[in-house]
């Protein structure tokens, strides 16, 4: 997959997109955005938080996409009982009296991780380290991971009894915070009419793994002006109460702010945002199209936003 220039490359990785899209459509009707977002996840080299209530098709999408993108899926299902070695792997002794490792599910370019906040924290860690090096450690060895390697964590956003909430710490990892809404009523009677026969609808594969890795480096090579890339930092830094930049809304509804990481991910996000709608750099229209995703798991709204019924995406949107 040669490319003459980076900006054939852009109009590939472009063209690209929107076939991944259409395929995707065949199978997932509506969730349009949620599809964009993931997908800029992955050119981003980034990982996502899908939050949204059961049965809005979560696991059937990342399934989805690995078919199109053809690349291996697994899905692990965390449980209490959930250990570190169901997740990594772990050493056995083998018939030569050697310790052998055996690889555990994580060992895939796509991990579906379902319901990450029902596992205990030590569960959690091991998937959030292996999402950060690219790597497990087991038994002093460490064994780098398939490339690339995307992780889609779910959440239900319902039931929080007897759960384990991710810390902010762990939270800032994922690069895309995002929602999963209900369908539309006409989407409804689209998803009903396609699943209650017996029609089967088929995916193309139109991407492999090298494609994949060389499109996450053309989208980090893609040039962004001084200008656009002050507002991006800019619009993290206002996010973070008591400081130079902050505005007297955040001071009052926010008891804590974006990271570094936002705005790396502001400028990455933005970069593929660009790309993908046929722009050969990003402006600021791209920063604000990824703003909520990458930001509202990384502010902490304080009892007066909360009190005022104010949302982080509200919040956010004020900040542009």
């Amino acid at each position: 997959m040669q490319h003459q220039s980076e900006v054939e490359a852009a109009d590939a990785l472009a063209a690209l997109f929107r076939e991944v899209k259409t395929e995707i459509g065949k199978i997932i009707i509506g969730q349009d955005e949620v599809v964009k977002s993931v997908l800029i996840g992955i050119f981003s080299n980034g990982h996502c938080l899908l939050v949204g209530v059961p049965g809005l098709a979560k696991t059937l999408l990342v399934q989805t996409l690995a078919q199109v993108l053809d690349l291996s899926f697994n899905r692990i299902q965390f449980t209490p009982d959930l250990m570190p070695s169901d997740i990594i792997g772990s050493e056995i002794l083998a018939e030569d009296r050697n310790f052998k490792f055996i690889k555990g599910p994580i060992f895939s370019n796509i991990i579906l991780a379902d319901e990450i906040n029902r596992t205990p924290p030590k569960t959690q860690a091991a998937l959030l380290e292996a999402m950060q090096e690219k790597a497990v450690t087991a038994a002093g060895f460490t064994h780098q991971l398939d490339k690339p390697f995307f992780v889609l964590a779910t959440q239900n956003p319902i039931e929080q009894e007897g759960t384990y909430p991710l810390p902010e710490a762990q939270l800032d990892r994922f690069m895309f915070n995002i929602s999963l809404n209900y369908p539309t009523f006409e989407e409804e009677l689209n998803i009903v009419k396609n699943t209650t026969g017996t029609k089967i609808n088929e995916v193309k594969k139109l991407l492999n793994a090298d494609q994949i890795r060389y499109f996450q480096q053309l989208v980090r090579n893609i040039p962004i002006t001084d200008h656009v890339l002050e507002y991006a930092v800019k619009l993290a830094a206002k996010t973070r109460p008591n400081t130079a930049l902050a505005t007297p809304k955040v001071n009052q509804l926010l008891s804590w702010g974006a990271g570094p990481r936002a705005s790396q991910f502001l400028v990455l996000g933005a970069k593929c945002h660009a790309v993908i709608y046929g722009k050969y750099s990003p402006d600021i229209e791209d920063v604000q199209a990824v703003a909520k995703p990458i930001l509202r798991h990384r502010i902490v709204r304080n009892y007066r936003a909360e009190a005022e019924g104010l949302s982080a995406d509200q919040i956010i949107e004020q900040l542009f």
